[in-house]
């Protein structure tokens, strides 16, 4: 198991780096605008249903919803593993690194259904 998270090494990496890089400029974007400036009447438009639906229905938005879900599920799972790792679990690598890839693929296909679905 190790030896084939070895030879998958570099595109985890991509899949982390994008993960971080949605996590730490598109999410912080979208909770500001849901959160903070569509309740507080800035942009009341943002909070509507049909903008919403709009937005996730079209084929741009739906790629850029599906990035904000499945990518930083992706990060999340390769700090996981790089954690257990620093913590001294060299010997069971192969089973985290498993365990916690094989729960961002399962959450990335869910992802690719319930936006498939909209």
């Amino acid at each position: 198991m190790r030896r084939m998270l070895l030879v998958l090494e570099p595109v985890i990496w991509l899949l982390f780096s994008a993960g971080m890089m949605v996590g730490g400029l598109l999410l912080p974007a979208w909770a500001l605008v849901m959160g903070v400036a569509g309740p507080l009447g800035i942009a009341p438009a943002a909070t509507s249903y049909d903008h919403v639906y709009a937005l996730a229905s079209h084929p741009l938005g739906r790629l850029v919803l599906l990035a904000a879900i499945a990518l930083p599920l992706w990060g999340g799972a390769h700090h996981l593993r790089h954690v257990w790792l620093d913590f001294g679990g060299l010997r069971s690598d192969g089973l985290v690194g498993t365990l916690c890839y094989g729960v961002a693929l399962l959450g990335s296909l869910a992802a690719i259904v319930a936006v498939a679905r909209l």
